[in-house]
């Protein structure tokens, strides 16, 4: 299976204006998606924000994982959160996953929206190149980032109408789709 690296955006992101923003960081979702991305064997999360205050606060957060009191406290939660990796942008985390794997990750977007030529789970088994799979939060990927995408991926389907998943289940969703045994 090829290589999975998992992007958390921040910037640029649609509010529910559809305005362009930057969203914060929130604890559950670093705890949360870590968890998630070492369970279906994710290569590196990065988490993507632009400000220098949100860096600061996850650095001081991921610090305190990385010492011998949380090892004991919780080493299970150490061993998730050591693949969290900051990027300032999509590029950066583009850059670092190049220098890594000597290619360039194919870009593929996420959205609850219904667009054209969107790709079903079961073609990421196809990919044979490493993957840098990308979730907006807030409202989520801007326009623009989905045209960066080399694909976007199809939205979950629900039972009913209602599609408005938290990224932290949307995550968890996803990957258990593309990298489950079956």
């Amino acid at each position: 299976m090829n290589k999975i690296y998992l992007g958390l955006v921040h910037y640029p992101i649609n509010n529910k204006f559809e305005e362009v923003v930057t969203t914060s960081i929130t604890n559950l979702d670093i705890h949360d998606i870590a968890r998630s991305c070492t369970t279906f064997g994710v290569d590196k999360y990065f988490v993507i924000n632009r400000l220098e205050s949100q860096k600061e606060m996850l650095m001081r957060i991921l610090d305190f994982w990385k010492s011998s009191l949380a090892n004991e406290y919780n080493p299970d939660r150490v061993t998730a959160l050591s693949l969290i990796e900051y990027a300032k942008d999509i590029q950066d985390a583009v850059e670092k996953i190049y220098n890594q794997e000597g290619e360039y990750p194919l870009l593929i977007t996420t959205t609850a929206a219904k667009l054209d030529n969107q790709i079903d789970f079961a073609d990421l088994s196809n990919i044979n190149k490493p993957i840098l799979l990308l979730f907006g939060t807030g409202n989520g990927l801007t326009k623009e980032v989905h045209e960066l995408a080399d694909y976007i991926l199809k939205p979950i389907a629900g039972y009913g109408e209602y599609n408005h998943l938290s990224v932290r289940s949307a995550v968890a969703i996803i990957l258990d789709r593309i990298r489950s045994d079956k």
